[in-house]
């Protein structure tokens, strides 16, 4: 990737941060955009339960980011599988069948998006979500941990994947889409995950090398699509969790062990899907942790990240 490419990117990511908006041409906003519906596409980050339980801690709360943005914006949202337009589905990735974990039933954010075009257009006052990466990320580092491929061939899937996800960026935006928000994986880097198998760097570099080749193939999209940084986010809440009301950010809430696949990072791993507030050890409060097992968040850190989501859709629209 060339220098002046990434720049681009970058740039563009920029110019969703508060702190930019004068520099990049915004100024003053007063949000105009009352949506009709919210759309999402996605993995696990944003399942609201399509087969069943979510990614989080299972309590019944506002617990994933896209069902407290739209409380925010008073608006319905609901499962696919329930009649609902939230098609995102756990360890998802954005075009490749299996998903993480080998699973089968896991439908990529392109099939997703195929089923709800079949079907319905997207209006103008519309949001639709795109959310991607975590799976593939998974997916493609437990190749390199099994010995299938090398670390330079882990990247480049990656690059291929964050290329295809700018694809179906580009594809609702030809279709009529209108607000396209875009959330990209986190720095897995930062994860339980990587601490304790000890891949910061590898998780850092994997994550980051899938948001990089999706930013820069939708660099030319900027006036209907809005970049919202999960990477940028969790970098500042791990690295200064009290600032967030957070104590831990390093070990996951949750005790409910997976003896199969789970979420992808191997056997006998805590898996969220798992996660009820009766597999929380005694003693630890929910509200203190920012993971609920190695990759997934709790309730409370989901629910921040929906409240900056919705702040930085705001200042845009």
């Amino acid at each position: 990737m060339s220098f002046n490419r990434l720049r681009r990117a970058i740039l563009v990511a920029a110019c969703t941060s508060s702190a930019l908006l004068v520099a990049c041409g915004g100024g003053d906003v007063v949000s105009q955009l009352t949506p009709s519906r919210i759309i999402v596409f996605g993995d696990g980050f944003s399942d609201l339960g399509q087969r069943g339980n979510r990614y989080t801690v299972n309590d019944g709360s506002v617990n994933i980011w896209t069902q407290q943005l739209a409380v925010r914006y008073g608006v319905p949202l609901n499962t696919a599988a329930a009649g609902g337009l939230s098609y995102a589905t756990g360890n998802a990735r954005i075009v490749t069948r299996p998903g993480a974990a080998g699973d089968a039933g896991a439908t990529p954010v392109k099939e997703q998006i195929d089923t709800f075009l079949t079907a319905q257009t997207v209006g103008a006052q519309d949001i639709v979500i795109v959310n991607g990466g975590i799976g593939d990320v998974v997916t493609e580092v437990a190749g390199l941990n099994a010995g299938t491929q090398t670390r330079e061939q882990t990247l480049d899937n990656l690059a291929r994947a964050g290329r295809e996800m700018g694809a179906q960026v580009r594809r609702l935006v030809q279709s009529g889409a209108q607000h396209v928000v875009v959330v990209g994986s986190y720095n897995l880097g930062r994860s339980p995950w990587a601490i304790a198998s000890r891949q910061e760097s590898l998780l850092q570099d994997a994550s980051r090398r899938f948001n990089e080749e999706m930013l820069v193939s939708i660099v030319d999209l900027g006036d209907r699509v809005l970049y919202v940084d999960s990477a940028l986010f969790f970098n500042l809440v791990t690295s200064s969790p009290p600032s967030y009301r957070f104590t831990n950010a390093t070990t996951p809430l949750c005790s409910s062990v997976d003896a199969g696949p789970g979420i992808g990072i191997g056997a006998g791993q805590v898996n969220s899907a798992l996660c009820t507030p009766a597999t929380i050890p005694a003693g630890r409060d929910p509200l203190a942790y920012v993971f609920a097992d190695a990759v997934y968040l709790t309730p409370f850190a989901q629910r921040s990240f929906g409240d900056y989501a919705y702040d930085r859709i705001r200042q845009r629209w």
